[in-house]
């Protein structure tokens, strides 16, 4: 027989909602009576400045992985030129 020990308050395969009680971004207690600024549907902001702010730093990030990728596949792609252009001698 199972015990309660072993199971979670939450039910299986339901996602927690995220908590509205702070802003993302600097933290500040979110009022039951004040606006709240969403980002990217579930993150909260105490303020249209805090939510641009994150946008961004979310863009830099967007920007910069982007380019990680672009040196990475343009690396791996002169490696794999330069051994396709190795000729063995007979």
């Amino acid at each position: 027989m199972a015990s309660a020990f072993f199971f979670d308050a939450e039910p299986l395969c339901e996602p927690t909602a995220p908590a509205l009680d702070a802003c993302a971004l600097c933290a500040k207690p979110l009022g039951r009576d004040s606006d709240i600024f969403m980002y990217r549907g579930d993150t909260p902001f105490c303020s249209e400045d805090c939510r641009h702010e994150q946008m961004q730093v979310d863009a830099i990030r967007a920007r910069r992985a982007a380019r990680r990728h672009q040196q990475y596949s343009s690396g791996t792609e002169s490696r794999h030129q330069e051994s396709r252009k190795v000729s063995v001698a007979s």
